[in-house]
């Protein structure tokens, strides 16, 4: 049998694919802490047989030595790492296939690729680390198409150039968030962008789904980082000139920027880059509450210091999480400098949390045992992808979704989701549990991250799981906020993304796809839908 473990599962290979003995010891700890009743852990599947492959036989010569139909191959690219990629993977239910995997090397080769394509009506899915968790990279593409091709960019990859005067790096598309990190220590620079997704993730994903990373706070977006961008179009080649701001029109990196692959092909990018920390600090502090917690939030977002880290998590979480038991809310804060003592920044976050009524749980100055909170609360964020599939192989339905709204209605929008997506899982589920952390603060607002568990009914678990997206990404926009903060729109936020987005600006992205694809091969179905030529 075939393991089906690369197709669904966050490791790399088989030796990290959750054991019988592991499924069965984490049954009591997570019954014990979240009381909800879990199921005997379900066997994977066997891969199953795929649709027939109507592409590679009519692939030029030049294509085919870029070409794999292997079934594995296959399959692997034909969902990413949402929970209901993960539920169907599991099963070997995979309703999208591509025909075939092309690993180009370089633009000519994906110009070749994107030419051949728009000539033969096949759709082109561009596919880096195959994490997205919104149904980004699954090539369900319609009828109109006569196949569909996984553009894997894993082999577009390496630091190409290194501009230390300017601080910036030059990074082909298909690298590694660990490979490019792996490049920069040796000269003593970072790009500080450790996404949870960071050791599948790539950079050209983080440009396409505008990405954004672990630190609360200061640069975090991919946004903030990139300085250039190249992409290859079916029209030709789009790059950006490298400038460090411009008020020359509009930014053509803006549009690429979120683009998820529907605009061109991302194969270059320039990133601003930073010496590397020498000098850190972290804290945790309880709250009585996390509407508390908000307050002293605030208050620190809008001080002008910036910490690298200032999430607030909820009581539930806490407690879930080893964080806390204690049935408060907790606030995890961190300094970092490569240049100045932290110590200044230390003192003033650590004053402003207390003054709002915080107490001090532990630090790593020496007021107390070490910073073990925080630590626990790290070390579970890290192990997040791996213990959700190992929860989904028990029967659970795990879900995140994670929206923003300024400061004046974010209590309205967390209890409001919070009350929504309860309501939900009673009346799908019979119960479950709703978590509320912030990840990301700014001076006008912030970013509440949610993360729902819930029993699930065997064979039923993606009509649950759909009607507990629905309540809550309807509470979401009722409540103010976007539809996504950092994870991309996909196929899966798209129908809420159209109702946020004003439509003269939705009949402008789609008069720029009509230019630069013509023949709407690129992604299709993703952020915008065309009447494509030909």
């Amino acid at each position: 049998m075939i393991s089906t473990y690369p197709v669904w599962g966050w490791g790399r290979s088989e030796g990290d694919e959750p054991r019988a003995a592991d499924l069965e010891a984490l049954v009591p700890l997570v019954s014990g802490h979240l009381g909800i009743p879990l199921s005997p852990p379900e066997t994977p599947a066997a891969l199953p047989e795929l649709p027939p492959d109507r592409v590679s036989g009519r692939l030029p010569a030049g294509l085919r030595a870029l070409a794999s139909a292997a079934p594995l191959d296959r399959a692997i690219h034909s969902v990413g790492r949402s929970y209901r990629d993960v539920v169907r993977g599991i099963r070997g239910e995979l309703d999208h296939v591509p025909d075939v995997v092309l690993r180009p090397t370089t633009d000519d080769e994906i110009t070749a690729v994107l030419g051949w394509c728009s000539d033969e009506r096949v759709a082109v899915i561009p596919f880096g680390g195959g994490t997205s968790v919104v149904g980004g990279v699954e090539p369900d593409v319609g009828d109109d198409y006569s196949g569909a091709v996984s553009l894997d960019l894993g082999r577009l990859t390496g630091l190409v150039d290194i501009d230390e005067s300017s601080r910036a790096v030059r990074v082909r598309g298909g690298t590694s968030g660990p490979d490019l990190e792996a490049a920069l220590k040796p000269h003593g620079l970072t790009a500080r962008f450790y996404p949870q997704s960071f050791e599948r993730s790539t950079v050209g994903g983080w440009v396409a789904t505008r990405a954004a990373g672990h630190f609360s706070m200061g640069p975090t977006h991919i946004d903030d980082m990139v300085e250039s961008v190249r992409a290859i179009t079916p029209r030709g080649e789009w790059e950006s000139r490298r400038l460090p701001g411009s008020g020359a029109g509009p930014s053509p990196d803006r549009l690429l920027l979120g683009s998820e692959g529907a605009l061109g092909v991302i194969t270059e990018t320039w990133l601003r880059v930073q010496p590397r920390p020498s000098q850190r600090w972290s804290a945790t502090f309880a709250a009585p509450t996390f509407a508390v917690g908000l307050g002293a939030v605030r208050e620190i977002a809008q001080s002008g210091v910036r910490p690298a880290t200032c999430r607030l998590i909820d009581a539930g979480e806490a407690t879930v999480t080893g964080t806390l038991a204690s049935g408060e809310a907790v606030l995890v804060l961190g300094a970092e400098s490569w240049s100045q003592p932290v110590s200044d920044d230390a003192r003033l976050l650590s004053d402003l949390a207390t003054t709002h009524g915080l107490r001090l749980v532990s630090d790593d100055s020496g007021a107390s045992r070490g910073n073990e909170a925080g630590d626990s609360w790290r070390s579970s964020f890290l192990r997040a992808p791996y213990l959700r599939e190992q929860l989904t192989l028990l029967g659970l339905i795990v879900e995140t979704f994670e929206t923003a709204t300024t400061w004046d209605r974010i209590d309205e929008l967390v209890t409001g989701v919070t009350a929504a997506t309860s309501r939900a899982l009673g009346e799908v589920c019979g119960g479950g549990t709703v978590t509320c952390r912030l990840t990301h603060v700014y001076p006008d607002g912030a970013a509440p991250y949610f993360t729902v568990i819930a029993p699930g009914r065997r064979g039923s678990e993606l009509a649950q799981w759909a009607e507990i997206k629905s309540a809550a990404s309807e509470a979401l926009l009722a409540s103010g906020g976007t539809i996504t903060h950092h994870h991309a729109v996909g196929r899966d936020h798209r129908s809420w993304y159209d109702r946020q987005r004003p439509q003269l600006f939705a009949e402008s992205i789609a008069a720029v796809k009509q230019t630069v694809d013509p023949s709407g091969v690129l992604n299709p179905g993703i952020l915008v839908n065309i009447a494509p030529n030909g």
